[in-house]
């Protein structure tokens, strides 16, 4: 093999896993809304969102929370460090499983990074015991 077909080899092997490594990162996809959901569609129930606590919509690309009884708040599921989705909720904090940011349930901000901004707010209205875009 040649110095110049030797080269070329490792360049592309090298390409080939950062090109990995970046999926890897993002290994939570797009997690944007569903493109179905619809303002003032029922997102959930008032009932099934724990006080201090909430109930990741991965279909919808949506955390929803209640921080305080009956306060309900909205965030997009997507990590703003490397766009996985984020997987729980746990002790008032959301948890983005790829490089354990945690984000507060109560206005999205980071708590721990790596990621360096809060998970961005989405319009909710509360109608009855209906939770929906709002």
């Amino acid at each position: 093999m040649s110095g110049v077909a030797r080269r070329t080899v490792v360049a592309a092997a090298g390409g080939a896993g950062l090109a990995a490594a970046l999926t890897a990162c993002g290994g939570g996809g797009t997690n944007d809304k569903d493109a179905t959901t619809t303002e003032g569609e029922t997102l959930a129930r008032t009932a099934d969102i724990p006080v201090g606590g909430g109930k990741i919509l991965a279909d919808k690309g949506l955390v929803i929370t209640q921080p305080k009884a009956g306060e309900f708040k909205a965030f997009s599921s997507k990590c703003t460090h490397a766009g996985c989705a984020v997987s729980s909720i746990k002790d008032g904090v959301i948890v983005c499983p790829c490089h354990q940011s945690h984000f507060d349930v109560s206005d999205g901000s980071v708590k721990s990074g790596p990621a360096g901004s809060p998970l961005p707010p989405e319009p909710i209205q509360v109608v009855g015991d209906a939770i929906s875009l709002g």
